[in-house]
C-alpha cells in the first residue's frame, strides 16, 4: 500500500484529504483493540462527496488511517488547540476518548517516529510537490483541506456540530476573498456553519497557509449527519443528501478556483 495516492489538476486548487484512508499494516491492526479496529474516525466518504465537482483541481489522499499516524498534526507532536480536548500525532484514544490499543500495546516514540518517516512525511512530501507545481503555473495555490466529523462528539465539543465548519485560523491562512467567498457561500446555503469555530484549521492549513508567499490554505470540516444514512457503521453514503450537499460544495471550489488569477494579479501590483 502506497501512503498517498495524486491526481494531478491544471487548476489552482489541490484537495487535500489526510483522513479518508482505512488502510491500518497488520502490524499495528495486531495491536488494536476492538474500538480502534472499527476505525469509527475515519472521514468518511470523504473522496467520494467530492469527486468531480472541480475537474481541474489536484487531489492529494492518505490512504492509511489516522489510527496509524495523523497527517493533520505537527510532526513534533506539540497539540493543535492546547487546553481542549483533541487526538494527537499518534491517537491512543478516539473521539469518545475511549483507548483504542490494547493493554501494553500503544506505540513508543520510536514506533512513532517510525510512523511519521513511514506515513505522515510521504504525504506531506507529496502536498508540497503539488503545492510548488501548481503555484509555479498559477502564481497561487489554494489548499482546500477537505474533512468530516459525527456531528455529535461530547468529548471535543458541546452540542451539535453545524454542517460549514470553515477554518482560516483567525483570518490568518488565507487570503481575505478565499475566507469570504466560501463563508458566505456557506451562510446562503440551507446549511448551519461557522467560521473559525471549534475546528479552525489544522496543521495542513496553519502550516503551509503563508498568503504572503501565494499558498493559501482553508479547512472545511463537514458534519457527516449532512451525507451519510447513520452516523454509526457501516457509515453508508446517502446520494440524496449528499447531493444537496455535493451542489454547495462545487459552488465553494469553483469560486476559489476562479479567484487565484485574480490575488496573483494583486501579489505582482
Amino acid at each position: 500500500m502506497t501512503p498517498v495516492s495524486v491526481k494531478r489538476g491544471d487548476g489552482a486548487v489541490i484537495l487535500a484529504m489526510p483522513h479518508g484512508g482505512t488502510h491500518v499494516p497488520q502490524d499495528i491492526h495486531a495491536q488494536l483493540n476492538d474500538r480502534g479496529r472499527a476505525l469509527a474516525d475515519t472521514d468518511w466518504h470523504i473522496s467520494r462527496l467530492y469527486e468531480g465537482l472541480l475537474d481541474e483541481a489536484t487531489v492529494v489522499a492518505a490512504n492509511f488511517h489516522r489510527y496509524v499516524i495523523d497527517a493533520n498534526r505537527d510532526p513534533s507532536g506539540a497539540s493543535l488547540y492546547p487546553g481542549q480536548n483533541t487526538t494527537g500525532l499518534c491517537p491512543l484514544t478516539d473521539f469518545d476518548g475511549k483507548k483504542i490499543y490494547d493493554r501494553g500495546c500503544e506505540p513508543s516514540a520510536e514506533d512513532i517516529a517510525m510512523r511519521v518517516g513511514d506515513w505522515h512525511a510521504p504525504y506531506h512530501t507529496a502536498l508540497l510537490g503539488e503545492i510548488e507545481r501548481v503555484k509555479k503555473k498559477h502564481g497561487a495555490a489554494i489548499i482546500y483541506d477537505c474533512h468530516s466529523i459525527r456531528s455529535v462528539i461530547p468529548y471535543l465539543f458541546d452540542g451539535q456540530l453545524p454542517v460549514f465548519n470553515v477554518g482560516t485560523n483567525g483570518g490568518t491562512s488565507c487570503h481575505p476573498r478565499i475566507e469570504r467567498q466560501v463563508n458566505e457561500l456557506a451562510v446562503s446555503s440551507p446549511y448551519s456553519s461557522v467560521l473559525n469555530g471549534r475546528f479552525r484549521g489544522g496543521w495542513t492549513t496553519r502550516h503551509y497557509g503563508q498568503p504572503a508567499s501565494g499558498v493559501h490554505a482553508i479547512q472545511m470540516e463537514i458534519a457527516q449527519s449532512a451525507y451519510l444514512k447513520l452516523e454509526e457503521a457501516p457509515w453508508r453514503y446517502d446520494e440524496a443528501r449528499a447531493g444537496e450537499l455535493r451542489r454547495w460544495l462545487g459552488y465553494m471550489l469553483k469560486a476559489i478556483n476562479s479567484s487565484a488569477l485574480e490575488i496573483t494579479e494583486q501579489r505582482a501590483s
